[in-house]
């Protein structure tokens, strides 16, 4: 029986996540898919929230049952392999270089989120948020970091909440939206779709749960409050779709295409519909939005390098608040800091992460299916369930498709050649690939359950 203690203590630490995927990267796809679809793309943004606490649920089960974190079961489960050294530093580069090259669209986002309040030149946000950041490192604990990161995420929430509920949305379009998975005849919809899946499952997400997770804690705890956690996650960012909603409702088709997103149009917007306070609420969700996100991205750089590379010899060296860990930081926080004194977006470095992270992505869900249907690193009475592995082989294929869609936009954008992914030509091909290796992938830890039953 969970005390009530317990299950806010879960939720708070659980929030750690919705902190690291509500960043300015959600606001800007949630309010531009409210914008041109209005509450059309809901649905993404429902099965997105299925498909992290579906991965999230495999990566801290399997954290509680080993007493590994995701970095260090995969370091074990290639442990002796020549491939070893290659994923462990692909996974590792992958994840760093993503964190510091969206680490300065986050501190940028906070910024932005204080520019809509005050009028203050942006360089003074930036370096305010830099020592708020350092601050809340000081506090050493992975733990407490993550509670205090889940008090923030009850604030953000109720600013976004708040703010869509006075701009009166109509509800039975909310239902529809979200019930009903549809994909506008329009060239940039199934990009959006995309966009919304890939802003909220992301990799790092699932080594920073894990790696941040007391072992300790009991399954029911786990899941109790990873599911409340997250859920609410998902609606705050449905809730800022709702906001971008409001900015074209009642446009015709025409209208809403030619409509040119900003932070301006969305400031005065709000401002003629509910008045100047709606912008201080909603700019202050900006805020914490950006700088919850400016935090967890160092940090879940440090908990996958010091999962993935500490060993008896330098685990010392590893742990939270020590020497290496604390480099890793520094890196990831000092890039993104540079670059919002610059007030320049790294677009190459967020171009080469895309292509990494939309490449990362499906190998962690693969590594995760097949770990917590390993016998040997599970134990038998903890196997994934036949149910399970089929939600996750539904959520695999929808990140193959992902991953395959971020890596050609990544070269597209690099060769500055316009490549439509939503063509049929390329989607059709990628959904069937896609469907192939997600059904190869389940054959093969079919046939390794079998004979593993055998013995």
């Amino acid at each position: 029986m969970l005390t009530t203690r317990k299950r806010i203590t879960s939720i708070l630490f659980w929030s750690v996540i919705s902190a690291a995927f509500i960043g300015p990267g959600t606001v800007t796809t949630a309010t531009q898919a409210g914008v041109y679809y209005n509450f059309q793309l809901l649905w993404a943004l429902v099965f997105s929230t299925f498909a992290t606490i579906l991965l999230q649920e495999a990566s801290a089960r399997l954290a509680i049952h080993t007493k590994l974190n995701l970095g260090e079961a995969l370091a074990k489960q290639f442990e002796g392999k020549k491939s070893r050294t290659l994923i462990l530093f692909t996974a590792a580069i992958a994840i760093i270089l993503g964190c510091a090259a969206y680490e300065a669209g986050n501190i940028l986002g906070a910024v932005a989120g204080l520019v809509m309040m005050f009028e203050i030149p942006y360089y003074y946000f930036v370096g305010g948020i830099g020592i708020l950041t350092v601050l809340v490192f000081a506090l050493k604990s992975v733990n407490l970091i993550a509670k205090v990161m889940g008090v923030l995420v009850f604030f953000m929430g109720i600013a976004f909440l708040y703010t869509t509920i006075s701009l009166n949305p109509n509800w039975e379009e909310v239902a529809i939206g979200s019930l009903i998975p549809r994909i506008p005849n329009s060239s940039g919809a199934a990009l959006l779709v995309l966009g919304l899946i890939g802003t909220t499952v992301v990799p790092y997400d699932l080594f920073l749960g894990s790696g941040a997770l007391d072992k300790k804690q009991s399954i029911q705890e786990m899941r109790f409050g990873l599911i409340i956690a997250i859920t609410l996650g998902g609606i705050i960012s449905m809730s800022i779709m709702g906001v971008g909603n409001a900015i074209t409702e009642g446009m015709n088709d025409t209208a809403r295409a030619n409509m040119v997103y900003s932070y301006t149009i969305l400031k005065d917007t709000l401002e003629i519909i509910t008045g100047k306070y709606a912008i201080y609420i909603f700019g202050f969700g900006m805020f914490v939005a950006g700088f919850s996100s400016a935090i967890t991205s160092p940090l879940a750089s440090a908990i996958t390098a010091g999962s993935l590379f500490s060993n008896k010899k330098n685990q010392q060296k590893w742990k939270p608040g020590s020497i290496y860990f604390n480099l890793v930081i520094i890196g990831v926080l000092g890039t993104g800091l540079t670059f919002g004194f610059m007030d320049v977006k790294p677009i190459p470095a967020i171009i080469l992460a895309q292509a990494f992270n939309g490449l990362i992505l499906p190998l962690i869900a693969i590594f995760l299916i097949y770990v917590i249907n390993d016998t040997n690193i599970m134990g038998r009475a903890n196997l994934n369930g036949w149910f399970s592995n089929f939600l996750m082989g539904f959520v695999l294929w929808i990140t193959f498709i992902l991953g395959f869609t971020n890596i050609i936009q990544s070269i597209s954008t690099a060769l500055h050649y316009d490549i439509k992914t939503n063509d049929g030509a390329i989607l059709i091909p990628m959904v069937t690939v896609s469907f192939i290796l997600t059904f190869i992938v389940l054959y093969k830890i079919y046939k390794r359950r079998l004979t593993h039953q055998e013995i």
